[in-house]
């Protein structure tokens, strides 16, 4: 099974104990594949330093993880017409239309509105954690 997070869902699991962080020890131990995209990372890495101060130190501590645990990270997302109001919305949807992804996990209400993009279900972290037995 394959899944994008949005960039929420990453913040979610450096900054909080909860279901994203869970899932992000899911994708670490291959629970399933995690692919993420450099758009994401791009964001991600401007979101901690422009909202939450993160030094240096802790982004770059912050991308080695994400790196260890996503199975693949694509160079470029191929465009997409656009769909959301937030072309950074855009891009997860191009990410996982790319790689062909079972899911896009996010916690932001324009994409889940969506609730599936060209085959792909848009679900919140708590609706993926239902997914896994234990």
């Amino acid at each position: 099974m394959k899944a994008v997070f949005d960039t929420n869902v990453l913040i979610a699991a450096f900054l909080t104990e909860g279901i994203c962080g869970k899932l992000m020890i899911r994708a670490r131990r291959r629970d399933f594949d995690l692919i993420l995209c450099d758009g994401i990372l791009k964001e991600f890495r401007r979101i901690l330093k422009k909202k939450f101060a993160a030094s240096i130190h802790e982004t770059s501590e912050a991308l080695i993880i994400l790196s260890e645990a996503a199975l693949k990270i694509i160079r470029r997302a191929d465009a997409i017409t656009p769909v959301c109001r937030d072309s950074d919305d855009d891009l997860i949807l191009a990410c996982a239309k790319d790689v062909f992804a079972d899911y896009i996990v996010t916690g932001d209400e324009d994409l889940l509105v969506l609730k599936n993009y060209e085959g792909i279900e848009i679900v919140k972290p708590r609706e993926f954690e239902k997914l896994f037995p234990d």
